[in-house]
């Protein structure tokens, strides 16, 4: 019998062990302090599995994709598949009633392999070769959101049939951005899309509408990443509507489809701030009121665009500890068995993580630490000066939240090391997704 048991109330008083807002929803200590996902405990998964390795909780994913439904009734809600795709993932999508966005052939050839209707896919990207656009229009798919001037004549001469485009357009919030983005889109000096200003967008409007295959039905915007700011999105939907409104003054047609994109926030450490669903819902229904009284503008279809607000929580990653050291009137370093390799946004964004020992409950002293990768680079770190358990020793097992989206997705071989397996927990099963990278699968790429 252990205190809690005698004192329940000690229970209630004491701070959560997994802050359910950054764990997936299924998150739970077993008896022996093990922490378990999806009903199964992360130790087996290491044991079975290896380390590193990418856990997906198939449960928290559809309950994050229901949500989006049920908040957003009204509104197509479109995966983007850049944040985590395998087929079983786009199956996923699809058994939720979402459509898929795809970057790339390769992403459109993994969401027609999870049996995503080509009709409810999107393909992005600012880049788009030939080649790709005619993977595309082949497959059929519902829109392709061109993004220059020559995209549009590429497509235009690979289209075999009247194909639905939209035209990616920058709001312009220079002087009125997005303060609360991460990593702003939405400013005019950027890659993607065509400027407001200069009647970029409308020229882009013209140019689509000059090509009678291709179908102009509508625009596309992203103001950033890690939103929080429901607002935002309003000020978007205000702006687009008058681009909407002007492309009818000049090219004498209606736009029946806009596309606010994603970027919506979620928490990676306690006290992070995450974009509240009820509150966008009810500003996109009142900018498009506001917006469409008016410009006497007919109300389009709106479409939202989430990736990492679906995949991010449903998704941790597990490493293995390899050594501990406190360097001489420095920080302590807990090296593990994985780093930028399998998670590179610490060195390019300096993103935060929540990380937790996996394999037994601690109750004794906690420490700073510094949980350091693998690799030959300074800045290869996972976690800096965080909390673990000061009794930390090699073979503990570590979990890191928030990483289902924009990891397996950006991993690399840097020091030839293979990417991690991605495995997938449920109801107190675990299956692999995708298996681990061997050398041999790298040698077989070296035509040395």
């Amino acid at each position: 019998m252990t205190l809690l048991d005698i004192l329940p109330s000690l229970g209630r008083a004491a701070p959560p062990r997994f802050d359910p807002a950054i764990w997936p929803t299924t998150t739970h200590a077993d008896e022996e302090g093990r922490l378990c996902v999806g009903g199964v405990p992360l130790a087996d998964i290491a044991d079975e599995f290896g380390t590193p390795a990418y856990v997906i909780d198939e449960t928290d994913f559809r309950h994050r994709a229901r949500r989006y439904r049920k908040a957003l009734r009204g509104i197509q809600v479109v995966y983007a598949g850049k944040s985590l795709l395998t087929t079983a993932v786009a199956r996923w999508a699809r058994e939720e009633g979402l459509g898929l966005d795809v970057c790339s052939s390769g992403e459109l050839t993994v969401a027609l392999a999870g049996g995503v209707a080509p009709a409810r896919i999107i393909v992005h990207g600012n880049a788009k070769s030939p080649d790709e656009l005619r993977d595309a229009v082949r497959a059929g798919v519902g829109r392709v959101v061109v993004d220059s001037c020559v995209e549009i004549a590429y497509l235009a001469g690979v289209a075999q049939r009247r194909q639905p485009v939209l035209i990616r357009v920058i709001p312009d919030f220079d002087k009125s951005g997005p303060s609360t983005c991460a990593v702003t889109t939405g400013i005019s000096d950027q890659k993607f899309g065509f400027t407001l200003a200069g009647d970029h967008a409308a020229d882009a409007a013209k140019r689509v509408l000059a090509h009678p295959i291709l179908d102009l039905v509508g625009l596309h915007c992203h103001i950033g990443s890690q939103v929080t700011d429901p607002a935002l999105y309003g000020e978007a939907v205000r702006r687009m509507i008058a681009a909407m409104a002007d492309i009818r003054a000049q090219s004498d047609v209606i736009l029946t489809e806009l596309n606010i994109g994603g970027g919506h926030a979620i928490p990676y450490v306690p006290g992070d701030r995450e974009l509240d669903l009820d509150e966008l819902a009810r500003v996109i229904e009142d900018a498009l009121d506001e917006a469409c009284a008016a410009e006497y503008f007919p109300r389009p279809k709106v479409v939202v665009e989430p990736g990492r607000a679906i995949s991010g929580r449903a998704g941790m990653t597990l490493y293995r500890v390899h050594s501990v050291k406190t360097q001489s009137g420095g920080r302590t370093f807990v090296a593990v068995d994985g780093g930028m390799s399998d998670n590179p946004r610490v060195s390019l964004y300096g993103a935060q993580y929540t990380v937790a020992l996996a394999n037994r409950h601690s109750l004794g002293a906690k420490q700073l630490v510094t949980v350091a990768g693998r690799h030959c680079e300074a800045g290869d770190e996972i976690a800096r000066d965080i909390e673990l358990p000061a009794d930390l020793h090699p073979g503990d097992l570590l979990a890191v939240a928030c990483t289902g989206a924009y990891h397996h997705s950006m991993a690399s071989n840097y020091n030839m090391v293979g990417r991690p397996s991605l495995v997938a927990v449920k109801d107190g099963r675990a299956r692999e997704l995708v298996r681990r990278e061997t050398v041999a699968d790298l040698l077989s790429r070296d035509c040395g």
